[in-house]
């Protein structure tokens, strides 16, 4: 069992890992809007979740992993209103591969953010 980390995507803001690698397999821990210096990105819906893809492939790459190899997507957000916009978004980077998924309305997420994603992808 692997803990990752990378100074490419936000430090854990809890004792937790960005993402374990067992056995061929890489759990990432629940991405959120932080820049890699923990900043939360402003903007709205569409900017953070760039900001929350580009946090998921930053570990994913670091566990050797990437968005071709994630084979389930959990994403929670706040806005379920806008699921549309989440989906427009996810789509372009999981367009020709399209992993399973659950989308989750939830009331709150850490310091605010409107979305948060996590995956499960086997090791390249």
């Amino acid at each position: 069992m692997e803990s990752i980390h990378t100074d490419k995507a936000p430090a854990a803001i809890g004792p937790y890992s960005q993402g374990i690698k067992v056995n061929g397999v890489f759990y990432s821990s629940g991405q959120i809007p932080l820049t890699p210096d923990g900043n939360m990105v402003e903007g709205g819906l569409r900017a953070q979740t760039h900001q929350v893809f580009s946090n998921v492939q930053a570990v994913l790459e670091e566990a050797g992993a990437s968005l071709n190899t994630v084979i389930k997507a959990s994403v929670f957000t706040t806005e379920m209103e806008d699921f549309s916009i989440i989906n427009e978004i996810y789509g372009e980077y999981f367009h020709a591969h399209q992993p399973a998924r659950s989308c989750v309305g939830v009331a709150a997420l850490p310091k605010g953010a409107l979305i948060e994603i996590e995956v499960t992808a086997l090791v390249e």
